[in-house]
């Protein structure tokens, strides 16, 4: 069985975008889980915030990704791999990269983003700091790391080298 990509990083630093072209360069699935969850759950990301607060939400991404292992490319949400088993879980099952991407260049992608709760109820400043925070748990929670300031092209070049890195270490 091939394992699955999980891509994680800021709102914003181009897990979708870049899950798309790993997708069709690698002839797999892209899974974007935000949109598994709305799915699944028949309530837009905003609705389930605020009908049962972040930490409800955070309880969909562990569960649902658990059900994306076998070959995925996976852009999990903003929040899926800061948590600890749920990492745990991704590393396990495949390989968690870190898209790297500058504040300002997510801020710029996601400041109007009327689906994101976490972009509606912070100020930029708020914002940043939760940046801060984040990253360094997508440092330590992730197997890889690329510049997310790159191009895309960059960007997916760098994350096939990784997963071929990977399979031939015999860790995919």
């Amino acid at each position: 069985m091939t394992a699955s990509v999980y891509l994680c990083g800021f709102m914003g630093c181009g897990k979708s975008h870049i899950g798309r072209m790993l997708a069709a360069e690698l002839d797999r699935e892209l899974v974007d889980l935000d949109r598994v969850i709305v799915e699944r759950e028949g309530l837009s990301i905003p609705d389930i915030f605020a009908q049962f607060g972040e930490q409800h939400f955070r309880r969909l991404e562990a569960k649902y990704i658990r059900e994306l292992s076998g070959g995925y490319i996976v852009a999990t949400g903003g929040g899926a791999l800061i948590n600890d088993e749920t990492a745990e879980f991704a590393r396990q099952s495949g390989l968690s990269v870190y898209i790297n991407t500058s504040f300002e260049i997510c801020y710029e992608r996601i400041r109007n983003d009327q689906n994101r709760p976490l972009v509606m109820k912070n100020t930029p400043e708020q914002l940043r700091e939760l940046y801060n925070t984040r990253s360094e748990i997508y440092r330590r929670n992730s197997m890889a790391m690329v510049n997310g300031c790159a191009r895309d092209t960059v960007i997916c070049g760098e994350i096939v080298k990784l997963i071929r890195y990977f399979e031939n270490k015999g860790h995919l």
